[in-house]
């Protein structure tokens, strides 16, 4: 039924009427459905490869995006693997078939989710090595374009990315050279590392123009790094220190030294550094060997140590540690599909449709994303036409609750380690913690012993004081009941007309203890350094050794503030409180 289709594509006369009957072969595959229709996308792969019709290639192309702007996302993954040919024909000699790969490439990249830049990247990457410039030139501007779709999924990318769109930055071709800076700009603008935004033009330009590499290392030099320094930013900055290192002038060599020093220190993750250790300590080495002076020798021994400690110690060493992750394989993860799909049938577009979500999944698992959003995106669209609605949709969850829990026994069993600290135990708990629709903590896992002092320690944003104030409300689940542990949480400000409330009333006003025996709290403030002078103030502080002194602002009161602050007195003093006659400003 669709071969008459088809001819009409290849006998039409002008781009703009093969354009129609593309559009017309598309109607029709959406009347039969996207199962029947893997066969017209099959019968389009030969005329993509006719190299004696032009009205061949360019109506095949055409014919490709329209399927793909009909379908959508459930034939992406019988149209991705059409993406070789289509970049092929980039580099075209005849100007239509070169626009028509153009917007079939458009159409058909812009189907996936943002989780499967991993799956596309290959595709890109073989375009970039191994076709011609025209074809490297549409490749990288994909590239370009998947940095606004899926920004954090091409920063996690980037140790695979920049090996590749440097080299391009190399090409013959100045047209390609162009376009492999501007995909580059883009690729670094994604870190999001604010201590790197104003050297990134410095960090692009020394890529194909390295006498630029001293004046980028001598400006990182003197850059205060303040932020958590992860995967991303090590990637876009080690071109550069690997040049700095290989550099004859001491100088430079030193500053980049100082670079990798100072940056290191504030990696947290040793999985993250530990990919370039091979590429930084050749460099190190060589210089601690025939470094021109003691001081730069000391510098790179200095920054080796600094490397080595935080990528988990020698490259190769028995005593290396880095972080424990889990793996699982896209066909683990298929095995899993089959074994929960009951609905799919056993044929070849279930096979292939599954195959494809499992790579999916896969990379999820690997990215250690669980938000449930993530998960239905990944798979609903593409096994829509294998079962109902309610179906796939209950499919979709049940495979998110169970890498969910795979995650938790995983991540739990990998972080087990010796259990050094001294006391008794207070609380070993498993808890999730979300705020609104977002998931903070997922299967997390806090131990607590007596006599210990813990950090919470995070970014803005995290949830810190969430998981603090829900240990205080009792709403942690597994932590201890106020009747085992008692917990008291701090605010880090205080509600205006509590700021003058003296010690012992602002104590009275918590729910939690406002029953307990009056004298023995204040013998509880007395035997810590609050006497009765101390306790009628109404803010005070403890030092680092202990001792509570009173806390003087010199903002003035304004007058709507100091007549407020009158009424509240006057109250107290009709209640018959005692109000100190010190507080005169806060």
């Amino acid at each position: 039924m669709s071969a008459p289709l088809i001819d009409a594509i290849v006998k039409a006369q002008t781009t703009e009427q093969r354009q129609v009957a593309a559009d017309a072969l598309a109607a029709f595959a959406k009347s039969e459905g996207v199962v029947k229709s893997v066969a017209i996308i099959e019968s389009l792969s030969p005329l993509l490869e006719n190299k004696k019709s032009v009205p061949h290639r360019e109506g095949a192309l055409l014919a490709l995006g329209s399927v793909a702007n009909v379908f959508g996302q459930a034939a992406e993954p019988f149209l991705i693997p059409q993406m070789p040919k289509v970049f092929e024909l980039y580099s075209d000699k005849m100007v239509p078939v070169r626009e028509a790969a153009s917007v079939a490439s458009k159409a058909i990249m812009g189907l996936p989710t943002r989780y499967a830049v991993r799956l596309l990247l290959p595709v890109i990457f073989h375009a970039i090595k191994e076709s011609k410039w025209q074809s490297k030139i549409g490749a990288l501007d994909i590239l370009s374009g998947l940095t606004q779709t899926a920004p954090q999924q091409i920063s996690a990318a980037l140790s695979d990315i920049i090996p590749i769109i440097s080299e391009a930055m190399w090409d013959s071709k100045p047209e390609v050279r162009s376009q492999a800076t501007k995909t580059t700009t883009d690729c670094f603008n994604v870190v999001g590392n604010p201590d790197l935004i104003s050297s990134i033009p410095y960090l692009v330009g020394c890529i194909n123009r390295p006498e630029e590499a001293a004046e980028c290392i001598h400006q990182l030099a003197s850059t205060t790094f303040v932020t958590t320094v992860e995967e991303p930013t090590l990637a876009i900055m080690c071109p550069l220190l690997v040049r700095g290192l290989a550099e004859r002038t001491p100088s430079i060599q030193r500053q980049t030294a100082v670079i990798i020093d100072n940056m290191c220190k504030l990696v947290e993750n040793p999985a993250h550094a530990q990919q370039f250790l091979p590429k930084l300590l050749p460099g190190l080495d060589r210089m601690i060997e025939i470094g021109a002076s003691p001081e730069l020798r000391n510098v790179a021994e200095r920054a080796r140590a600094t490397l080595v400690r935080v990528g988990g110690g020698e490259p190769g060493s028995k005593d290396q540690v880095v972080t424990i992750a889990y793996t699982v394989s896209s066909t683990q993860v298929l095995e899993t599909l089959k074994e929960k799909a009951k609905f799919v049938k056993d044929d070849a577009f279930s096979a292939t449709a599954l195959t494809y979500v499992s790579t999916l999944c896969a990379e999820l698992i690997a990215s250690r994303n669980f938000e449930k959003d993530a998960w239905v995106s990944s798979i609903v669209p593409y096994l829509a036409v294998l079962g109902s609605a309610s179906e796939v949709a209950a499919f979709a969850d049940e495979i998110n609750a169970f890498y969910v829990d795979y995650d938790a026994k995983n991540a739990l069993s990998n972080a087990a380690v010796a259990d050094i600290e001294e006391g008794e135990l207070l609380c070993d708990c498993e808890f999730s913690l979300a705020y609104g629709g977002m998931i903070l903590l997922n299967k997390t896992r806090l131990n607590l012993r007596r006599g210990q002092r813990y950090g919470l320690c995070g970014p803005n944003g995290v949830g810190k004081s969430t998981l603090m104030r829900a240990i205080a409300e009792g709403q942690l689940e597994g932590f201890p009941s106020p009747d085992e542990l008692r917990t008291v949480f701090v605010e880090h400000n205080l509600q205006a007309e509590d700021a003058d409330l003296p010690v012992v009333t602002f104590i009275f006003n918590d729910e939690k203890i406002k029953n307990l025996d009056r004298q023995s709290v204040i013998d509880m403030l007395e035997s810590v350094g609050f006497d009765k002078e101390k306790q009628d103030q109404a803010e005070t502080k403890i030092d680092a050794f202990g001792n509570v002194e009173k806390v003087k602002s010199t903002r003035k009161l304004s007058r709507k503030e100091l007549k407020e602050k009158q009424k509240r007195r006057a109250a107290a003093k009709k209640r018959g409180e005692e109000v100190s006659d010190s507080e005169e400003e806060f």
